[in-house]
């Protein structure tokens, strides 16, 4: 009980600050927050990627809104388990296939199944590249085809990489905006390659540099 009123706190936190350094603010663009399971993908240039998401929701979508998060990173020390676990309720996937006990798809499918929606990745590491994404893994499509009624919701972040950046321990406060486009569905017949080239193009078209809101 003392547990879970600390992880209220420290999100209560988290969100505050969040938005005091960043300012930032949600664009729902073609899309309404409504409370139904979705699944929210994004690019992926920081650790606080998901924790803008998350603060941008509803408080009752941000509630049941889960990230998908590498088990490596957020199990390493128990300020980090304890961040991952209690206060984001993360679903915690072992990135690597040799130690892994358990299919990441079927724990993400298990997940949305029991009413949680799921922030997760594609790129499947933060982009530290001049790229303005990097190439998608096969997870997203395989997630949507195992729950196709789910909508599968692209979210653009914008300006945290300045916020953040590489090698520096103290955040730079600027305006951030997350914006959220219109859902996708994999079609019957649409094979893995195009969806992901769908779903790529569908990301990078919320970009300001793409003709993206940003205001």
């Amino acid at each position: 009980m003392v547990k879970q009123g600390l992880a209220r706190l420290a999100g209560t936190a988290i969100v505050l600050f969040a938005r005091f350094i960043t300012a930032v603010r949600g664009i729902w663009q073609g899309i309404e927050p409504t409370p139904k399971e979705r699944i929210y993908f994004a690019n992926h240039v920081s650790h606080g990627d998901f924790i803008l998401i998350w603060t941008v929701l509803p408080w009752r979508l941000r509630r049941r809104t889960r990230p998908v998060a590498g088990s490596d990173y957020w199990l390493k020390t128990p300020l980090k388990r304890f961040i991952g676990r209690d206060v984001f309720d993360a679903v915690l996937i072992d990135r690597n296939p040799e130690t892994r006990a358990a299919d990441p798809i079927q724990t993400m499918a298990e997940a949305l199944d029991d009413g949680a929606s799921l922030i997760l990745f594609p790129e499947g590491t933060r982009n530290e590249t001049d790229a303005p994404l990097l190439p998608f893994k096969a997870g997203l499509y395989h997630l949507g085809k195992s729950r196709p009624s789910i909508e599968m919701i692209p979210v653009w972040i914008n300006n945290l990489n300045r916020v953040m950046p590489k090698g520096e321990l103290v955040p730079i406060p600027l305006i951030c905006t997350v914006t959220f486009g219109a859902p996708l569905h994999i079609a019957v017949e649409e094979s893995k390659v195009d969806f992901i080239a769908r779903a790529e193009a569908a990301l990078l078209a919320l970009s300001p540099d793409n003709g993206g809101k940003d205001t």
